[in-house]
C-alpha cells in the first residue's frame, strides 16, 4: 500500500532563470493504493481517496481473492491496517482463503510491491494534477500501464529474492 500526493517529487523542469514554484495543497496522502501482484505477472489495484484503514484493506482483500481465485499469500509490511484487530479477525474467519507473512521492519527491498509503487511514482514524478480526482485518474492510468507489463512485475519478485512456486 502506498500513498500518492498532488505535488511532484523529484526533478522538475523550467526555463533557465525561472525557478518553478509548486505549492503543496496538503501534507497528507490524498489517494492511497492497495496493490496485489502475482508471481506470474498479474496486477490488481484498488485506490481510495483516504488513508488506508483496516476497512479498506479487508474490502481490497475480498476483491483480490475474487479476482485471483486461489488462496492468497499476503506478504505484508508492518502497516497498522495490516495488524489491526479487524483485519486479523477477518483473515482468521477465512483461513482457507488467506495466509499472511510479515516482512521484517524497515525492509522495503524484500517487498516486491514496493518496486511496483516506485515505478508508478517515478512515472508520475512531474505530474501536477489540479484535483484529487485528477490524481486518482492518473494513478489508475499508471497502474493500468504497469499491468500490461507482466515481465516487469515478475522481475519485482526476483529483485526481492523471493522464491515462489511458479515463478518463471
Amino acid at each position: 500500500m502506498d500513498g500518492l500526493r498532488r505535488y511532484p517529487q523529484g526533478t522538475t523542469w523550467a526555463r533557465r532563470g525561472l525557478t518553478p514554484v509548486l505549492r503543496r495543497v496538503s501534507k497528507r496522502r490524498e489517494v492511497s493504493s492497495i496493490v496485489a501482484i502475482t508471481p506470474d505477472g498479474r496486477l490488481y489495484a484498488r485506490h481510495v481517496r483516504t488513508s488506508t484503514s483496516s476497512r479498506c484493506v479487508i474490502q481490497a482483500l475480498r476483491f483480490f481473492r475474487q479476482k485471483v481465485g486461489t488462496t492468497l499469500l499476503l506478504v505484508w509490511d508492518r502497516l497498522n491496517a495490516h495488524r489491526s484487530r479487524a483485519t486479523i479477525a477477518s483473515l482468521a474467519a477465512q483461513p482457507q482463503d488467506y495466509a499472511a507473512a510479515y516482512l521484517p521492519a524497515y525492509a522495503p527491498e524484500l517487498d516486491p510491491e514496493e518496486q511496483c509503487n516506485a515505478l508508478v511514482k517515478r512515472a508520475m514524478a512531474n505530474a501536477l494534477p489540479g484535483s484529487v480526482d485528477d490524481l486518482h485518474r492518473l494513478a489508475r492510468r499508471e497502474f493500468s500501464r504497469l499491468k500490461r507489463r507482466p515481465k516487469m512485475i515478475t522481475s519485482f519478485f526476483r529483485h526481492a529474492g523471493l522464491s515462489v512456486a511458479g515463478l518463471p
